[in-house]
């Protein structure tokens, strides 16, 4: 299957109209009086998927935008509140949020508690609900988290031109700088949907079905590696928004591409990697041109020289050290440089 890569655009997200609390009390405000109101409107379109370098699809430094801020990297499933009572009961099922009464639509205006990628606390507001018209078992949320220094709620998601109001999806696990996932009990993530987490599930790697009785939660880990070209598995990306790629599976959920488009001309693609979950099994070339030796340097003791074959034409150059070939679960073609 082909998939595109957008130029994320180096903005702040949007704030969101502020509405005040009330009447505006004589007294000076408390904190909480000042606070203003979440959840005030967005614009839900979209036309297009963008893809790029980030994984959650927020804008932090460690995702290469130049910021201040920090990503949304959990959130509680407890402590709960709407209206300023508690919520209890409230869980992940598949891919949506469950109230105890059963609708996620009963959790409108609710304020989850989580933590950002400095390990600091971090309100997450709950504003909107979007069922996915191609599957049930998910929906899309749109959130805002309260940013103290600005006084205001706002999302923490990358815009781009595109899609300048990101929407979220709810994820079972949660996700390290190095790009893994990880079960927590009690946790979960919000993942911007201009970021790798998202877009997998978008391109069918929805970690909580099963695919001929086995979970494709490995290989939507698998493709979060391949979409931000993650060979060593460490978290680092090498290639740029903008970058095509044609992706494929033994799984029957994605097909190679061999028929010429306005998008992709098949003939003067190649192959590039097979991937696993700690990154690439093994890796014919680099996406964007970089020296392969350069790859094999930056995580030694990873990769041997092999040229072995894997079928329909795809050879490798390097693979990865004591792995199996069958822990290789995508593999694709692209431009090279």
């Amino acid at each position: 299957m082909l998939a595109s890569a957008s130029q994320p655009e180096a903005t702040q997200p949007r704030v969101a109209a502020p509405t005040s609390v009330g009447k505006a009390p004589s007294a000076p405000q408390t904190q909480a009086q000042s606070r203003r109101r979440p959840c005030q409107g967005s614009q839900l379109d979209r036309t297009i998927w963008p893809q790029g370098t980030l994984l959650w699809g927020a804008s932090p430094k460690s995702e290469n935008v130049p910021t201040n801020s920090a990503v949304l990297a959990s959130v509680n499933l407890s402590g709960v509140q709407l209206n300023g009572a508690a919520i209890q009961g409230v869980r992940l099922q598949g891919g949506r949020l469950v109230a105890p009464s059963g609708s996620s639509e009963k959790l409108l205006g609710a304020i989850f508690q989580g933590a950002d990628s400095d390990g600091q606390p971090v309100e997450v507001a709950l504003c909107d609900v979007e069922p996915s018209p191609e599957d049930p078992t998910m929906e899309w949320y749109r959130i805002e988290i309260w940013k103290e220094h600005a006084g205001a709620w706002e999302t923490p998601c990358l815009p781009t031109e595109q899609v300048p109001a990101p929407r979220v999806l709810a994820m079972q696990s949660v996700w390290d700088d190095k790009g893994t996932s990880h079960k927590r009990k009690g946790q979960f993530t919000f993942a911007c949907e201009n970021g790798a987490i998202a877009k997998c599930v978008k391109w069918g790697y929805k970690p909580w079905i099963k695919k001929e009785g086995r979970s494709l939660e490995p290989v939507h880990q698998a493709c979060t590696r391949m979409a931000r070209a993650d060979y060593c598995g460490d978290g680092r990306s090498h290639t740029v928004p903008g970058t095509l790629i044609d992706m494929y599976d033994a799984l029957g959920l994605q097909a190679r591409t061999t028929e010429a488009s306005d998008y992709w001309e098949p003939e003067k693609a190649s192959f590039e990697a097979a991937w696993a979950t700690d990154g690439a099994w093994c890796v014919s070339r680099t996406r964007q041109g970089e020296a392969l030796e350069t790859i094999v340097q930056q995580c030694p003791e990873r990769f041997l020289p092999d040229t072995r074959e894997l079928g329909q034409g795809d050879r490798c150059a390097v693979r990865r050290k004591g792995a199996r070939v069958q822990s290789a679960l995508l593999r694709n073609h692209s431009y090279g440089p």
